[in-house]
């Protein structure tokens, strides 16, 4: 299978294709994502395909294609940065009683009364 970080996938080819053919892109293009989605471990497929089809949804959603990359590149930061992302998972195993910050519940603390010396 031709993939996208294979060395021989062809740019220019599917640039081409595109252009002449927009359906016939459109059908490969979907090939060759099943064909990934179905050469991962069967646990991530789920996954896999519940992101590709909201990576289709903002293709639909945006008509413009610049504006349906930019919304997908957001929703590429999201999943990192975002509530429950990539960034907060790492800190969680890095650090499982969240004193990070990563998530967890926070601690309690007893609050000490000082008390203001008159000068």
């Amino acid at each position: 299978m031709t993939t996208a970080c294979d060395p021989t996938f062809d740019f220019d080819s599917w640039a081409d294709l595109a252009k002449s053919d927009a359906e016939a892109f459109e059908q490969r293009r979907r090939d060759l994502i099943e064909a990934f989605i179905a050469d991962a471990p069967e646990h991530m497929q789920a996954r896999l395909r519940r992101v590709q089809w909201r990576v289709d949804a903002e293709r639909r959603r945006y008509k413009h294609p610049l504006k349906s990359c930019v919304m997908v590149f957001n929703m590429m930061w999201d999943s990192l940065y975002g509530d429950h992302g990539l960034l907060q998972a790492l800190l969680a195993l890095n650090d499982p009683d969240g004193v990070l910050g990563g998530g967890g519940e926070s601690a309690k603390a007893q609050i000490l009364n000082f008390r203001h010396k008159p000068d």
